[in-house]
């Protein structure tokens, strides 16, 4: 029993158990036109490793057995996998509501310049990295010019309706800069509105504060400061009970790129699977078994539970 499985037993008297699947996030592979430095994936320009068709059919296959979940597809950058229309088409045509977590940026890339009109079109959901409204300090966490291109992005976003319709969400995801757990979540979102709409006139629908983890190249960071040790004790000493209900591995399937299943995407990155004897591949998985598994933790779970707590749909208590 690690140390997080420790906290959650005291706070609840068992440990964490998953519950009936609502989302399947899908990585799509690691790929991406950025290196931000946070990035718990290390998704580069170099990376090679991408989902293929062949584990995009099984992927569907899992879902024709999960009718209506939401589907979370993410990377590196998603929409540079070349079978990422096939897999939002089909899996729209099939009544699923599909979620992009993009970077902004890619839309500038060669072969990307309508896929905001793709994604408009097909009623596919948006989730936008955007660390901060200055540019200082998203160019320092994501690269030069990243800023410049990201709010150029969302103005393409708003003139096909996102941020400003009902049907077609923008939410943007700040995560801090440092060693330090995200503001208030309300607080930030009424800044991040008021100073992206005077500075740029631009809207979105909603901010997630989302902790960063100590893995991949934050991880890296943290140890090039000397404050792994630190920031690991501040994810512990704030670890708060409340969270435990909203946790998003309780309601989730994660899917590596290469079919590999976990708990979540962290799980992934740490090479974690599924707990309870059941596959590690998406092709020999009973999604019958997937409610009522033990989830797999570990010391960097307290990422999820600091302070307000961290979900890939933003802070889970006020």
């Amino acid at each position: 029993m690690n140390t997080f499985d420790q906290a959650v037993r005291a706070g609840q008297g068992d440990g964490l158990i998953s519950g009936e699947v609502r989302i399947i996030q899908a990585n799509l592979g690691l790929l991406c036109n950025l290196s931000c430095r946070h990035c718990h994936v290390e998704g580069s320009p170099r990376r090679t490793e991408i989902m293929s068709l062949e584990t995009m059919h099984s992927l569907l296959r899992l879902t024709e057995k999960l009718p209506g979940v939401q589907i979370d597809l993410t990377g590196g950058a998603p929409e540079m996998n070349p079978h990422f229309r096939f897999l939002v088409e089909t899996l729209r045509a099939a009544g699923h509501p599909v979620q992009v977590r993009t970077n902004l940026t890619v839309f500038f890339e060669a072969e990307q310049a309508d896929t905001p009109e793709f994604l408009a079109h097909h009623g596919v959901h948006l989730v936008a990295s955007l660390p901060c409204y200055l540019d200082d300090n998203v160019d320092n966490q994501r690269g030069g010019g990243v800023y410049k291109r990201s709010i150029a992005a969302m103005r393409r976003l708003n003139a096909l309706g996102y941020g400003r319709q009902d049907g077609l969400p923008l939410n943007l995801v700040y995560n801090p800069g440092g060693a330090f757990l995200p503001p208030d979540q309300k607080t930030l979102e009424e800044a991040y509105h008021r100073e992206l709409k005077e500075r740029h006139n631009v809207d979105f629908s909603r901010l997630l504060t989302i902790t960063n983890m100590p893995l991949g190249r934050f991880f890296n960071d943290l140890q090039s400061a000397g404050k792994a040790e630190s920031y690991q004790a501040l994810l512990q000493d704030s670890f708060n009970r409340d969270t435990l209900d909203g946790l998003m591995c309780r309601h989730q399937l994660c899917i590596s790129w290469d079919g590999s299943l976990s708990d979540c995407d962290f799980n992934s990155v740490l090479g974690l699977s599924l707990a309870d004897g059941l596959s590690r591949h998406i092709d020999n998985i009973d999604p019958e078994k997937l409610q009522g598994r033990r989830i797999v933790t570990g010391g960097h779970c307290f990422g999820c539970t600091a302070g307000c707590g961290s979900s890939c749909a933003g802070a889970l208590v006020a």
